[in-house]
């Protein structure tokens, strides 16, 4: 395994979120937002390193990340945990693992989608973990394995199995594509059903340093991330009910954890 010590332990995006829907309605947004990406390995090192006055991981601070909220959800390391996936499904990515996720913002937070992103030792992207929790309540894990070189490096494809929304049935496939660039990062989702496609979503930004000052603007900036978030999912339910798309019935749900699907060949 190989780690990066140049690069800070822990950073902070600034960036966006768009989604757009095609049809039967067009609707779209784009909202502002910040996320935290974490190098799990540096934070089993030193966690203590992380830790200011504003940020905190598995302590209260303003800004904090508990490791409860993610993968095995039982407070054990999160590095060992997804190498251990990883060795399970002969997936080669012996390199950095970094968590990309929204942070608890004074206590609270909903993250409707975390990555869990996945190196080689050649510091190529091999996998990631997207894990989906739903407004249901509900969570799924879909493991990706990425292509590595080549025009399809940085994609992947999933056969959707959570249901997530009550506008969009559980059918159809996920695109997904990923630039993650030390001065920027984007990750871009495009949802395919018997259709064609039917949703875009992009989350985008630039990274910095997650430091205390850093955390503290942040705190300043988006003292609500995680209430906007849930607010911002119902007005825009809102908006499609307004606009007529159909309504489809939460299917029963019985799913494994985690799912793993195959490089893009498209």
């Amino acid at each position: 395994m190989t780690l990066s010590v140049t690069a800070p332990a822990a950073q902070l995006v600034h960036g966006q979120v768009m989604h757009e829907r095609l049809r039967p309605a067009r609707n779209r947004f784009v909202y502002p937002v910040c996320y935290v990406r974490l190098n799990l390995a540096r934070l089993d090192a030193d966690a203590g390193a992380l830790t200011s006055r504003w940020f905190g991981v598995d302590c209260w601070r303003p800004l904090s990340l508990r490791t409860r909220d993610y993968g095995p959800r039982d407070g054990a390391s999160l590095d060992a945990w997804m190498r251990a996936l990883l060795r399970e499904h002969d997936i080669d990515a012996d390199g950095e693992i970094w968590l990309q996720t929204f942070p608890r913002v004074v206590g609270y937070v909903f993250n409707p989608v975390s990555f869990w992103q996945c190196y080689d030792a050649a510091g190529r992207l091999a996998a990631v973990l997207a894990e989906v929790n739903s407004t249901f309540g509900e969570t799924h894990r879909y493991l990706l394995r990425m292509a590595t070189t080549g025009p399809h490096a940085g994609t992947a494809i999933a056969t959707k199995l959570l249901h997530v929304s009550p506008f969009c049935e559980v059918k159809g496939e996920y695109r997904f594509r990923f630039r993650l660039g030390e001065l920027a990062q984007h990750t871009a989702i495009d949802y395919h059903d018997d259709e064609g496609l039917l949703l875009k979503t992009a989350v985008s930004g630039r990274p910095v340093p997650l430091t205390a000052a850093a955390a503290r603007r942040a705190l300043l900036r988006y003292p609500l991330l995680g209430v906007a978030i849930v607010a911002r999912i119902h007005w825009q339910a809102l908006r499609l009910w307004r606009k007529r798309v159909p309504f489809f019935s939460k299917p029963p749900a019985r799913l494994p954890d985690t799912t793993v699907h195959q490089e893009t060949a498209r």
